[in-house]
């Protein structure tokens, strides 16, 4: 049985590979240096030639950076690595909840260490070349050393209160670790803001003036209580624009990049804004919460199920652990978890046309039509990407389709 789970193990590390592989292909046959009829209104032939080249860039690097971590996973599969730095921790403790510690420290942080020369590559030289980067070196080593504390911090209360549970709690393990981690998980939406985002960016409320007006006067229009609104220094690490909203109930806050207000009128912030505002009247982010809480239990359910059989372990061949069980679950339960990726894909996609449409009924949709398109040719973004990999990839529809949809209403 052991070996048969080992097989469908790399069965579904092998299929996975095989099918992005066969995605970017499709997707690389939609580029073109040609600039397409559809998009003379939104790229000149320069900037799409350059878009065009920035794909390729980020392809050819995805292609390498992915080979070579599934050339790692195999080795680890093949070679007995799991097994052997599971022997490893167990020379120094017999505790549960140690061990997993040591494990997935000593597997995380190795990981980080082999994959930091291709982050640096990445920044420093694709984004570098292509006019987006501006972090420095300095800001580059803050962030991994927060990055590497914030792993060691919450991962290890994380990993330590699952276990705790499990052993304290035996077949109720799942539905009171749904329970506890469904808390933590709402916790960290309402205050994620304030408590995460502040160790690597400052975020500042936006200062009286046009902007802040025209904002309120629609916020007090489509009768959304908003006070907190605020900009981040997005800046200090690349020039590609965002925002997003986050929070819940009078934690909700909208955050603007400062590069998204530096490019765009205060007409297409508004409605850039008035987007995100129909997402919570819409009730997007509350039906995001609810079903990942849902995905969340029934994961711990089918967990549940396996958690205790020792054939897992005995599949990487190791004595059983906990640790060792986890690594064997996620690969098998990842067919079930692409499947309602792809399903959340499509739900989230059409939250965005939504959205759009809230905006473009609510505030203006001309305004916001000029902001999709500054912002996909500002970062560059590939606009007729294949269809295959917009359905398996892409939570937003594409800008055109986006536009499309808006120019329907106007109809």
């Amino acid at each position: 049985m052991a070996q048969t789970i080992f097989i469908i193990i790399i069965s579904i590390l092998v299929f996975d590979y095989i099918v992005e592989r066969i995605l970017d292909y499709l997707n690389s046959t939609y580029w073109s240096n040609i600039l397409p009829e559809e998009l003379q209104e939104i790229y000149d032939a320069e900037k799409y030639k350059k878009s065009q080249d920035y794909q390729k860039v980020n392809q050819r690097f995805s292609l390498l950076t992915s080979t070579l971590s599934f050339v790692a996973m195999m080795l680890m599969l093949l070679l007995g690595g799991f097994a052997f730095v599971d022997n490893f921790v167990r020379q120094y403790t017999v505790n549960p909840i140690v061990m997993a510690l040591l494990f997935f420290g000593i597997i995380g942080f190795v990981s980080d260490i082999l994959s930091t020369p291709f982050s640096i590559y990445d920044t420093f030289v694709i984004e570098q070349k292509f006019g987006f980067n501006n972090t420095t070196v300095k800001t580059f080593i803050l962030d991994k050393l927060k990055g590497w504390l914030l792993a060691i911090v919450l991962g290890s209360i994380f990993i330590a209160l699952f276990i705790l549970i499990y052993n304290k709690t035996g077949i109720n393990f799942w539905w009171i670790a749904w329970l506890v981690f469904s808390a933590i998980s709402i916790f960290f939406s309402m205050f994620y803001s304030n408590l995460i985002v502040p160790l690597f960016n400052k975020q500042t409320p936006l200062e009286k003036g046009e902007l802040r007006t025209a904002i309120e006067v629609f916020s007090n229009k489509v009768g959304f209580k908003l006070n907190n609104i605020f900009v981040i220094d997005g800046s200090k690490r690349s020039n590609k624009a965002n925002a997003y909203f986050t929070g819940l109930g009078s934690k909700k806050r909208i955050v603007l990049y400062d590069t998204l207000i530096k490019d765009h009128t205060t007409e297409e912030l508004v409605a850039v804004l008035a987007h995100e505002v129909g997402h919570y009247k819409k009730k997007h982010t509350l039906k995001g919460i609810i079903i990942s809480l849902l995905e969340t239990g029934m994961m711990l359910y089918i967990l549940s199920w396996f958690i205790s059989n020792p054939v897992l372990s005995e599949a990487l061949g190791t004595q059983q652990s906990f640790h060792i069980a986890i690594i064997v679950f996620g690969i098998l339960y990842s067919p079930l978890s692409m499947i309602l990726g792809l399903a959340m894909n499509v739900l989230s996609r059409k939250h965005e046309y939504e959205a759009d449409k809230f905006a473009g009924e609510n505030y203006n949709a001309e305004s916001l039509k000029s902001a999709l398109k500054k912002l996909s040719v500002n970062n560059l973004s590939n606009l007729k990407p294949h269809p295959a990999y917009v359905f398996f990839h892409y939570s937003h529809p594409t800008l055109l389709q986006r536009l499309a949809a808006l120019n329907q209403l106007n109809k």
